[in-house]
């Protein structure tokens, strides 16, 4: 289903080859609760992150509509981790010699006490996970916010929220400037098809991140994205 393009806007933003000066810029931090509007009104969920002296170039970059990556650290026991695991409905009792033999058999398989250390210390922290991402810097005039805000959309679905959860951003290119609208459904529409923006322009090998692999449905010899995203990851 196509949507909306009363503008004629294009689905792609930027050279094939990837990003070009003085993109990309980085922004991190933890998740914030924001205005509370995203999901309830507009049905798209933000993530914010505080707009603070440390970020320099938000403060000389044009208020608007950016695109680029995403990396969340969430928690093992968020529900799209991928060191998710779900909890059993029932487990039976073991003996005292049974889960002696089961810690045993831990031991040997996963290289000692070191290793189940170093299992437990990812499933406290959580491992880096990348995703496309829209985010609007500015004040967002439909709503007549006074406070410039960071306002991100994590292109992804997720089964709970990430409040507190550290966010890392990798701002490739700009989309358009921050606009009025007569009503909700103009300003959802227009979000929606940033996203569609979104999505074409970084499917491109130039603005894939590395770090994502090789695509599905891609040969290993036609090799994945060629952006570096190490940041994102590291």
């Amino acid at each position: 289903m196509s949507l909306p393009n009363p503008d004629n806007r294009p689905l792609l933003i930027g050279p094939p080859t990837g990003p070009e000066a003085p993109f990309p810029f980085r922004m991190e931090g933890k998740v914030i609760s924001g205005f509370g509007r995203g999901s309830k009104e507009l049905g798209i969920p933000t993530a914010n992150l505080p707009v603070d002296d440390e970020n320099t170039w938000i403060k000389n970059i044009d208020s608007g509509i950016y695109f680029g990556w995403a990396s969340l650290k969430l928690p093992a026991s968020h529900p799209n981790s991928v060191l998710y695991q779900k909890p059993p409905t029932s487990e039976p009792m073991m003996e005292p010699v049974q889960q002696q033999q089961q810690q045993q058999s831990q031991q040997q398989e996963g290289g000692g006490e070191s290793a189940q250390q170093q299992k437990l210390v990812d499933q406290q922290t959580g491992q880096w996970q990348i995703y496309p991402m829209v985010m609007s810097i500015g004040y967002n005039p439909f709503y007549k916010n006074t406070v410039r805000s960071a306002e991100v959309h994590v292109l992804g679905q997720f089964a709970a929220d990430f409040y507190e959860v550290e966010m890392r951003l990798l701002v490739t290119g700009f989309i358009r400037n921050e606009k009025d609208y007569s009503g909700l459904e103009a300003l959802i529409a227009d979000i929606q098809f940033d996203c569609e923006v979104a999505r074409h322009s970084l499917a491109r090998k130039g603005w894939r991140v590395r770090e994502l692999g090789v695509k599905e449905g891609e040969e290993e010899e036609e090799g994945g994205g060629e952006l570096d995203g190490s940041w994102l990851v590291r």
